[in-house]
C-alpha cells in the first residue's frame, strides 16, 4: 500500500459550505447570516472580554503596584561563598558561574558582606556592600568592579 492509495472513509469528509454564490445554490442572497444585526454585519463579532456591554473584568479590577522596567537585579554572593575558594587569586563572576555557585549571572553580580574573609584576593563584580568593600580592604584584597 502506498500513501497515494489512503482514501477518507466513506461520510467522514465534508465539502465546506460555499455561502453568497447565488440564490439558487440555497446559501445565496444573506450569505446564511440572516437579515440585519450585529452578527449578519462584516467584522460583527467583539472580542475576547466583551461583556454584551457590561464592564469587563479586566476594566472592573482595581490596579495595583508599579514594576520598574528599569530596575537591574543583581545575583548576589556573600564574602562566606567567595572565601571558600581555594587556588584562585583572581575571582571573576564567570568563575562562579562555571563552578554552580551562582545559578543565574541575571544584570550583574553583586557582592555582600556576611562572612569572614581569610586570605587576600581580587574580585571582580558589578557592585559591591559598602561592608564587603571593608572586609576584603581589612584583608588586603582587591574589589574591581566591572
Amino acid at each position: 500500500m502506498k500513501i497515494a492509495d489512503l482514501k477518507s472513509a466513506k461520510g467522514s469528509t465534508k465539502k465546506g459550505k460555499r455561502v453568497g454564490r447565488g440564490v439558487g445554490s440555497g446559501h445565496g442572497k444573506t450569505s446564511c447570516k440572516g437579515h440585519k444585526g450585529q452578527k449578519a454585519r462584516s467584522g460583527g463579532t467583539k472580542g475576547p472580554g466583551f461583556e454584551g456591554g457590561q464592564m469587563p473584568l479586566q476594566r472592573r479590577l482595581p490596579k495595583r503596584g508599579f514594576k520598574n522596567r528599569f530596575k537591574i537585579e543583581y545575583a548576589i554572593i556573600n564574602i562566606k561563598d567567595v572565601s571558600k575558594l581555594d587556588g584562585i587569586e583572581v575571582i571573576t563572576p564567570d568563575d562562579l558561574y562555571e563552578r554552580g555557585i551562582i545559578k543565574n549571572l541575571k544584570d550583574g553580580l553583586k557582592v555582600l558582606g556576611n562572612g569572614e574573609i581569610k586570605r587576600p584576593f581580587t574580585i571582580r563584580a558589578h557592585a559591591f556592600s559598602a561592608s564587603a568593600l571593608a572586609k576584603i580592604a581589612a584583608a588586603g584584597g582587591k574589589a574591581e568592579v566591572i
